[in-house]
């Protein structure tokens, strides 16, 4: 993933600490441990959708820095392509994060890790975007080659 580690904040707090999340009720609680794969903004259709938002700040992980610490029962699940699994809490609906097996990464949602030092380093889909953002991030038209898109940029 080549623009992902041109991208990534290695030295930071994140590279060693556990960082709590939890769902909107907080009846499911999370952590996750040392530093994302990817720190970024979505602006596909379906991400904006599930989050009721123009964009979606994301945070890829391995599967393996994820830890579920309460409430595993009260997760559900939504697939609405085979690309991801989108876990929700069943008490208040409030997401949690996004399993993708075709990339071996989970998505953890930037707002439900609050302490979380999130710095975003690209835009993905912005093809797609509804509201444009000038922040002088590269804008990726879909994905990185390395994750099955064409790594194509879009101006600003």
């Amino acid at each position: 993933m080549e623009i992902v580690k041109e991208h990534r904040h290695a030295g930071t707090a994140a590279d060693t600490h556990a960082h709590e999340g939890r769902c909107f009720c907080g009846a499911v609680r999370f952590t996750v441990r040392g530093s994302p794969a990817a720190m970024g903004y979505c602006h596909c259709e379906s991400c904006r959708s599930w989050s009721a938002a123009p964009v979606n700040a994301f945070t890829l992980w391995e599967p393996g820095a994820l830890e579920v610490t309460a409430g595993e029962s009260s997760i559900a699940t939504f697939n609405k392509t085979p690309r991801s699994a989108r876990k929700w809490c069943r008490a208040c609906g409030g997401h949690l994060f996004t399993q993708h097996p075709q990339i071996g990464l989970v998505d953890v949602y930037a707002a439900s890790i609050p302490q979380f030092p999130f710095r975003a380093a690209l835009h993905v889909n912005y093809q797609e975007a509804t509201l444009p953002i000038r922040d002088g991030l590269p804008k990726l038209k879909d994905f990185p080659k390395e994750m099955g898109g064409s790594g194509a940029t879009l101006p600003e």
